[in-house]
């Protein structure tokens, strides 16, 4: 069995930024994360364990910092939390920042709002709570919310493919063709990186691992890139959910990790498989799991 790893993976700079923030912070005074700072289980309970506290609104604080995930708020919720006159302290990924800026300019400018993402994604409801009105379009049927209107704008949430926001702009525009339709590309630099290294590693492996959190948009979207080029591609949080028949002793098996995976937890996984490296390990350690759940 041979290891290749993807050439970008793993924790961005917006989200270890965040960390960082939340930790010293944390070190100063009672602290108040507003909303989950990262789609992570490692993360979060990092956080915990550092005395941090996690709201859903700015009025369940009652002393010490709030700080806002590198998700982003809406700007109602930072005068909540400005209004509680606590210390506020922004943790929002500058990539964020630059969606939230074209969505304004779009708006100021006259165009209708559509932003290409997951409607209940805290990142997508930080872009659209403000608004009076707005699409939020993933799929195809979703395109028929948008109203006929004679300017249509377009963003999209940071860690969407670029490939699936490439085709409903395009979709968009042929459904509304009387429609003037301007698309800002806002999907972040690093999950443009971590797809196009996912696709690449995906054609040269037998099997594909996919490291990251169950509620991570980026990770969800780096297995379903994978899974349409190698169908043996398997998602896992901890290294402790590796399992040995799904792969073989002669297989290459690559590894990559969404943008809230942090190292260690990468880390963890490469030296599971290196354990499982020599064939006679790997079979050897397949009969074990095996029997086991035949039991």
């Amino acid at each position: 069995m041979r290891i290749q790893t993807a050439s970008h993976m793993g924790l961005c700079f917006g989200v270890q930024d965040a960390v960082d923030m939340a930790i010293a912070s944390a070190k100063e005074g009672k602290l108040y994360i507003l909303g989950p700072l990262a789609h992570n289980p490692v993360i979060q309970d990092r956080l915990h364990q550092a005395g941090i506290q996690f709201i859903d609104r700015p009025d369940q604080a009652d002393e010490g910092t709030i700080l806002i995930t590198a998700h982003g708020m809406p700007e109602s919720v930072r005068k909540q939390a400005r209004e509680t006159g606590l210390a506020l302290k922004d943790a929002t990924c500058p990539l964020v920042h630059f969606a939230h800026r074209h969505l304004a300019q779009l708006v100021d400018q006259g165009y209708f709002p559509v932003i290409i993402g997951r409607h209940k994604h805290i990142e997508v409801q930080g872009l659209t709570r403000d608004l009076a009105s707005c699409s939020v379009v993933l799929e195809m049927p979703d395109i028929d919310s948008i109203p006929r209107v004679p300017r249509i704008g377009i963003v999209a949430q940071t860690t969407q493919p670029m490939d699936r926001v490439q085709y409903l702009v395009d979709a968009i525009r042929a459904r509304y063709p009387e429609s003037e339709v301007v698309f800002k590309d806002t999907v972040c630099q690093p999950t443009k990186r971590r797809q196009l290294a996912a696709v690449t590693l995906a054609s040269t492996s037998d099997v594909v691992v996919v490291i990251g959190g169950s509620k991570s948009n980026n990770t969800r979207q780096l297995t379903a890139s994978i899974a349409r080029i190698q169908p043996r591609v398997h998602q896992i949080e901890r290294a402790d959910e590796l399992q040995a028949q799904w792969f073989g002793p002669n297989d290459t098996v690559g590894i990559t990790a969404g943008t809230s995976t942090p190292s260690e937890t990468i880390q963890a996984v490469m030296q599971k498989l290196q354990g499982w490296e020599h064939p006679a390990n790997l079979i050897r350690t397949s009969s074990v799991h095996q029997a086991h759940v035949s039991r």
